[in-house]
């Protein structure tokens, strides 16, 4: 039989990998809907614990995100437009280098939470 601490410590994975996960979906398949899956993970989560740490992880992964996204998308419309030639060089630098990042960073706070712990630091406990 399991013990509660056990117990908790595999909740808490569980909930720290679903985190991660809807992140990742958010940059991803799903962009509006991972981002609220996100938020309803995070009031599952309770303070000091790992699942809360990728919570935090994924908005603050996602918000610089979109930030970039949006200046990304003001470039293009400051130095003319849709309509110019330019406008294709912005958007596959962007997904090949700056999108790319987001996704791989997710990812590997996708491992990190199904091995329990966070983005740079080992659980020791």
């Amino acid at each position: 039989m399991k013990s509660d601490k056990t117990t908790d410590k595999e909740l808490q994975i569980q909930l720290a990998s679903n985190a991660a996960l809807a992140s990742l979906i958010n940059l991803t398949i799903l962009p509006i809907i991972g981002f609220i899956a996100l938020i309803w993970i995070y009031r599952k989560t309770q303070a000091g614990t790992i699942a809360r740490y990728h919570a935090v992880l994924g908005f603050k992964i996602n918000i610089v995100a979109a930030a970039v996204l949006f200046l990304v998308s003001a470039l293009m419309i400051l130095f003319g437009g849709f309509n110019s030639p330019w406008t294709w060089v912005y958007v596959i630098t962007y997904f090949t280098l700056v999108h790319t990042l987001f996704i791989v960073l997710a990812v590997w706070a996708l491992v990190r939470a199904w091995s329990g712990d966070t983005l740079l630091n080992s659980n020791s406990s």
